[in-house]
């Protein structure tokens, strides 16, 4: 069964007619996973006997009549940055391979398997997602399955490419600087950062990246993932950020007229260099948008400077507590070496002041990002300025140069806290596709998730990969 072929809400309306039962599709994800997964490396961790067990209960109660949840039956894999029962959260690191399993689920891995999915295992990341392409020592490198050569983005990369390559139909993504929307722009499907609060994010530990980090379901089509967020949309008294659940389906609003009336549209944002081809693509994008009839202003410039040097503050803070102790210890070494300067720089060159000063960004770039929004409903950019890295390279590429800066347009989007998808407008030469982000008014995911379904159904970009 390639699940890019159907979406998740008739596979769930299969189970519950019983049509097909959770273990048949537990038995397919189980052999795309076989089949597939030693070209990617999207799964880090299985368990099947586990899975059919979940599956089988699931049958069970369907057979006595019983609810079973809105997502009954679908197997979903768990990045490995959040805990799943039974499955050690290693957070792709060689300091954590050893730890005891997690003796209880995320709040939203909790959320999810009451909703009835199916925990097959465990998706690859890197390093505690400290990067825009995933790879790590414990488990080496994941691949996109649109071009094997090519990373498949990052940190949610695992997640992406079992979606992009129909192994999976869901699974779990998180996103402090990027890392839903930029391995889902790379791996070709929609994908969409909640606004902080919706999706919780509480549980035993604190969030990795700070008040960065948010969490959500991905899925390849922009109806699945709000059907989806739909089951996890939760107030939870851990997560000291979360909002009270909404009134209305978010998936039932994708039902009406979802044509945005007019965007901003911002090539560089004014401070980005992009790729010529990203570009162009984005262009054609926005040049559709416009012949459907929405009124397109450009803005050049929204902010006058990179937000990337405010937002590291918070980032290499987060490391710095997180793993700054290990510094001089034999452990120190099993850290990435390129994880180590971040951590040393948390350690070294953020004092209290800066991290009050990057508080003090967040503040200034919301209301950059409000003066724009006065022009149109949705601010439009690239989702990445450049190129995704090969496999074996740290550096994204900008019009064939390389560079570590490829992803530089999702960054200030965590700081402000917006809620903002992408969604593929096409592919560039070496076959990899390409995303326009849509970012929305505070805590308007509704109006992103319709604009992005917009958008999704008139470019009719391709769900599927070539890699089969």
């Amino acid at each position: 069964m390639d699940f890019r072929e159907t979406t998740v809400e008739r596979l769930v309306g299969d189970v519950h007619a019983r049509r097909l039962s959770a273990r048949e599709l537990t038995q397919a994800a189980i052999a795309n996973i076989e089949s597939l997964n030693p070209k990617l490396n999207a799964l880090c961790a299985v368990d099947f006997d586990d899975a059919l067990r979940q599956a089988e209960a699931i049958d069970g109660l369907l057979q006595q009549g019983d609810p079973v949840g809105p997502l009954a039956g679908i197997p979903i894999g768990v990045k490995d940055l959040e805990d799943a029962r039974g499955f050690v959260t290693t957070y792709g690191s060689a300091l954590h391979t050893g730890d005891e399993p997690a003796p209880e689920d995320s709040p939203l891995v909790a959320l999810l398997r009451r909703a009835g999915c199916v925990i097959v295992g465990k998706t690859n990341t890197p390093e505690f997602g400290f990067k825009g392409m995933t790879d790590n020592r414990p488990f080496g490198a994941t691949r996109n399955p649109w071009n094997l050569e090519y990373s498949s983005g990052g940190s949610s990369g695992g997640t992406a490419a079992a979606l992009a390559s129909g192994m999976l139909p869901l699974g779990t993504g998180s996103d402090g600087g990027g890392s839903i929307r930029i391995p889902s722009s790379v791996c070709g499907f929609s994908g969409i950062k909640p606004s902080q609060g919706r999706v919780p994010v509480g549980g035993r530990f604190a969030p990795g990246s700070g008040i960065l980090t948010v969490k959500g379901p991905t899925a390849l089509r922009t109806r699945d993932v709000a059907y989806a967020l739909d089951a996890v949309l939760q107030e939870d008294p851990t997560d000291i950020f979360s909002m009270p659940r909404p009134t209305e389906s978010w998936r039932g609003a994708l039902n009406h007229e979802n044509r945005p009336k007019r965007v901003v549209w911002s090539p560089t944002m004014g401070f980005s260099k992009v790729d010529s081809q990203v570009l162009g693509h984005c262009e054609a994008g926005i040049k559709a948008l416009n012949g459907a009839g929405v009124d397109v202003v450009v803005l050049e410039e929204i902010w006058d400077e990179d937000p990337g040097r405010w937002w590291y503050a918070f980032w290499s803070s987060a490391r710095a507590r997180a793993q700054g102790e290990l510094r001089g210890t034999p452990e120190w070494e099993l850290i990435d070496e390129e994880l180590r300067p971040q951590i040393e720089h948390g350690l070294e060159k953020v004092s209290g002041v800066d991290y009050a000063k990057a508080l003090d960004a967040c503040h200034y770039l919301n209301a950059k990002l409000l003066d724009a929004f006065r022009l149109g409903d949705f601010i439009l950019t690239p989702t990445t300025n450049g190129q995704a890295p090969q496999v074996d390279s740290p550096f994204g590429t900008i019009d064939g140069e390389q560079t570590r800066r490829w992803a530089s347009m999702t960054l200030g989007i965590n700081m402000t806290r917006n809620p903002a998808g992408t969604v593929n407008v096409g592919q560039t030469d070496t076959g990899l596709p390409v995303g326009l982000q849509i970012i929305g008014r505070q805590r308007d995911d509704v109006g992103v998730l319709r604009t992005m379904c917009f958008l999704e159904d008139l470019l009719g970009q391709p769900h599927a990969a070539p890699l089969r």
